[in-house]
Order: structure tokens, then sequence, then C-alpha cells
């Protein structure tokens, strides 16, 4: 199963009624035929599977990993300025394709609303 990058920006929120696309996240996950992100190729792949956390304000900035425990899907930062880890709404439910929409708890528990902008295949710098 080959890696996707996805980006994710953010939506219309209360706090943002028009979006910001300077915030949001890249993640790299294997997903599905169908968009769903494919919870074996994750086990074969978890090293690879990263998240980054972009922002205007450099101190909003984080990179991480994607893990999974039971159900429920969460970015883990590994250093204490980067914030608590970060849990996605029904991850395991959402289907990752462009215009398609998906709940972060941002910051560990402000959820927040991001749009799927782009789906592209994962390439390695």
């Amino acid at each position: 199963m080959s890696l996707q990058q996805v980006v994710m920006r953010l939506a219309r929120n209360s706090e943002f009624p028009a979006g910001d696309d300077r915030q949001g996240y890249v993640l790299i996950a294997p997903l599905t035929a169908d968009g769903h992100i494919d919870l074996d190729g994750w086990r074969a792949q978890k090293e690879h599977c990263e998240v980054r956390r972009f922002h205007p304000d450099p101190d909003e900035r984080a990179d991480g990993l994607l893990t999974h425990n039971g159900s429920h899907w969460r970015f883990h930062y590994d250093e204490d300025h980067e914030g608590p880890d970060e849990g996605g709404f029904r991850f395991g439910d959402n289907v990752f394709r462009p215009g398609e929409y998906v709940t972060i708890t941002s910051h560990g528990d402000t959820p927040l609303v991001f749009v799927i902008t782009e789906v592209t295949p994962f390439r390695p710098h």
C-alpha cells in the first residue's frame, strides 16, 4: 500500500468564519481505494505515517506521528512545546478526498473543522 499526502486546511469555524488556508495539517498515511485510512497499511508503515501542523505563527507549528489505539486515531507530538496529542473525530470513518471535511481536536480540546484540499502520492524528499 502506497502512502498518500493529505493536506487539510482550516474550514469555516466559529472563530474563523471565512476559514484560513494558512492553518492546517499535512498527513502522510496509507489510504484504501475508497479513501479511508488503511489500518493494516498503517501497521506495516507506521514509522512513515507523519503529521505536520502548519500555521502562520511559528509557535503553533508542530510535527509528529499518526498513532492508533483501539478505534482512535491521534496525532502524537513528542516535544512538550508542540502541545498535547490531537485527535481526529471518527477518523476511521472519514473519507480522505478533496472536498471532504474532517474534525480535529486541535491542541487536545478545541474541535475544529478542516477541509481536505489535496490528496497526492507521497514522495519522500
